[in-house]
């Protein structure tokens, strides 16, 4: 049997966000953007710390503490030692999700008529 361990599966849904944060790791303060967030974790781009490593997240006056599960060069994933359950972070989103359940149909719905150049479809 070989050594290949497969990740374990995701308990939290995760949700597309575009969020400016400031990470804080042991000597640096680094601005990054969530991309990926869910009550678990995060995707941070624009920064990098060594896997493993803990870091806190600077959003909205919160803060919220990470461990840095993967890192790249210019990107890293995060879990939350605690499930978010309120704050900034996690009223962000609660946003993205509400705005993710609107059909895009609603959002581009107008009362006008449709028509077709200057005259209506009748």
């Amino acid at each position: 049997m070989d050594n290949f361990r497969t990740p374990a599966a995701r308990s939290h849904k995760r949700t597309a966000v575009s969020i400016e944060v400031t990470v804080n790791g042991v000597l640096n303060f680094v601005d990054g953007r969530i991309t990926d967030l869910s009550e678990g974790g995060a995707r941070i781009d624009g920064a990098s710390m060594p896997a493993r490593s803990r870091c806190e997240i600077h959003y909205g006056g919160q803060v919220t503490y990470a461990v840095v599960m993967w890192s790249e060069y210019d990107r890293m994933g995060v879990r939350f030692p605690y499930e978010l359950t309120h704050g900034a972070l996690h009223n962000a989103l609660k946003i993205a999700r509400g705005a993710s359940m609107i059909e895009p149909t609603q959002i581009f719905q107008t009362a006008r008529p449709i028509t077709f150049g200057r005259r209506g479809l009748s």
